[in-house]
């Protein structure tokens, strides 16, 4: 094997005021075009969707939507987020959700970025 670095850097913020405190501190730090993954429908039945559509184009960004994000997601939903990440160039991810959605979200910033299918590594 070549030698190669790998750095995958993620940053998650939980609890009373991290929707706050994450916007504050990470919206400086991403580009033009945000991709808002998130899951189901509770994302938008408890408002946040909202607030955070409007914080985000407040803030000069384009979001960029991809929403349903199931439990346990399959390999053709991760591989339709890197599709509209790469057709839309996205330059930040953010994973709104639980466990599934961010786990979605690694496979999706990875396979934007990659020529070869990201299956190949796992069965190859």
């Amino acid at each position: 094997m070549e030698p190669f670095v790998y750095d995958y850097p993620v940053k998650n913020y939980f609890g009373a005021g991290a929707v706050d405190q994450a916007l504050s501190a990470e919206l400086p730090k991403m580009g033009e075009k945000v991709m808002l993954a998130y899951g189901g429908g509770s994302v938008k039945r408890t408002g946040l969707y909202d607030r955070l559509t409007d914080a985000l184009r407040v803030a000069g960004k384009t979001v960029v939507d991809f929403g349903g994000i199931m439990s346990n997601p399959t390999y053709e939903k991760c591989q339709e987020g890197a599709a509209l990440a790469r057709s839309e160039q996205v330059d930040f991810i953010l994973a709104v959700g639980g466990g599934s959605v961010f786990d979605c979200c690694k496979v999706v910033s990875a396979q934007a970025l990659l020529d070869e299918d990201i299956d190949d590594y796992e069965h190859k």
